[in-house]
């Protein structure tokens, strides 16, 4: 076969062995969602299978507020488990599950699934998720199933922004409102306030008073004009 031939041929099995790649990544019961998350963190216990870990922060890199733990969870095996904890490796944070409808456990049925984050769907919240985890980190995660027992890896620590954004804390703190940076009461010029109240008395502003002799009540008598005191 010449040079040629031999390159045509190399060439031409790629191309089979990757569409081959691709066709198998389509294929099986977690496909959808491969499609909506890939490169995520991964493994697989016995019948225990957990993909697209995630802990997803708030959108504001540094913020306060609660993260959240994103997965999904397969259950290759014939009998239900439940999910009894996640715990972030060696942290002592609390992590509070929350199944999709009711009170109890989150359970994986035989042969199904569930998604852990995102609207309608089961929850894993950190409530101290600002202190606890670091974006750009990757987090050591462990499920404690009820028949597989537990179940590690380490998952990426990303802000809930773009792909992650529906995935991520459904609680997120607004800042505090801008206070005024001063206030000012004007008062009307000449306006008398409750003087009487008081004991004051107010006198209006640029009120001239008339040449002649002042009452004791303040009132003017005009120049030239006797008053009744003067007549007795």
């Amino acid at each position: 076969m010449s040079r040629s031939l031999r390159r045509g041929a190399l060439a031409a099995t790629a191309i089979v062995i990757s569409i081959a790649s691709l066709s198998a990544c389509g294929a099986g019961n977690n496909a959808q969602t491969l499609g909506v998350r890939p490169d995520n963190a991964a493994v697989t216990v016995d019948d225990v299978q957990i993909q697209n870990a995630l802990v997803i922060t708030q959108p504001t890199v540094g913020a306060a507020g609660p993260a959240v733990v994103s997965a999904t969870v397969f259950n290759n095996g014939t009998a239900p488990q439940t999910l009894d904890s996640i715990t972030l490796g060696d942290s002592a944070a609390p992590v509070k599950l929350k199944a999709a409808e009711g009170s109890g456990p989150i359970t994986i049925p035989a042969g199904g699934s569930v998604v852990i984050g995102g609207k309608d769907n089961a929850s894993a919240t950190i409530e101290n998720g600002h202190e606890a985890v670091k974006d750009g980190n990757a987090q050591e995660l462990v499920f404690k199933l009820s028949k597989t027992g537990d179940v590690s890896l380490e998952a990426f620590v990303v802000p809930a922004t773009s792909y992650f954004k529906e995935y991520g804390p459904t609680v997120i703190p607004q800042p505090p409102a801008a206070k005024p940076t001063g206030s000012a009461t004007a008062t009307p010029t000449g306006e008398a306030g409750h003087g009487a109240e008081s004991g004051a008395t107010a006198t209006p502003t640029g009120t001239a008073t008339p040449s002649g002799t002042a009452t004791p009540s303040g009132t003017a008598t005009p120049s030239g004009e006797a008053s009744h005191a003067a007549g007795h």
